[in-house]
């Protein structure tokens, strides 16, 4: 009957941060530090750790880009409702006679106040504008140029 391999032993000089931070972690695993530091050490002489780096960076980049994608949707949507909302306004809502006009000044500030109260109760509950609007709606600029 073969006998297993013994591991070799080594000693090493740790920078007592980085000792303390390696018996912290140890502890938390409730692993001895040996094999955490085994385990470190085969991963840094591993030929594939560094395509695993690489390989973990692209996903986080590619979680960025898709937020970043549905961050610019979501800031058109907005800028196109805002224009919408004040196109149709100006269209629709008649001048109002100097006397009607100075009542209508006066009242603006409590107006408002309601606009942002109601602007806050929408945002607490939803659902929200962006939520019922469909994420395959392309954008019309786009479909004129030709897929790469």
């Amino acid at each position: 009957m073969a006998m297993p391999k013994k591991k070799a032993q080594i000693s090493v000089y740790l920078d007592p941060e980085v000792m303390k931070a390696l018996s912290t972690y140890a502890a938390r695993r409730a692993q001895p530090m040996s094999l955490i530091v085994e385990a470190a050490v085969a991963s840094f002489l591993s030929p594939d750790g560094e395509e695993r780096r690489e390989a973990a960076t692209s996903k986080r980049l590619d979680r960025q880009d898709r937020r970043l994608a549905r961050l610019e949707r979501d800031i058109g949507i907005t800028v196109e409702t805002l224009a919408l909302f004040i196109r149709f306004w100006l269209t629709t809502t008649p001048p109002l006679p100097e006397p009607a006009a100075r009542a209508a000044r006066a009242q603006a500030g409590a107006r408002y106040d309601n606009f942002v109260s109601a602007l806050g109760r929408r945002l607490a509950q939803g659902p929200r504008l962006q939520q019922e609007i469909p994420d395959d709606v392309s954008d019309p600029a786009l479909q004129d140029e030709p897929d790469s």
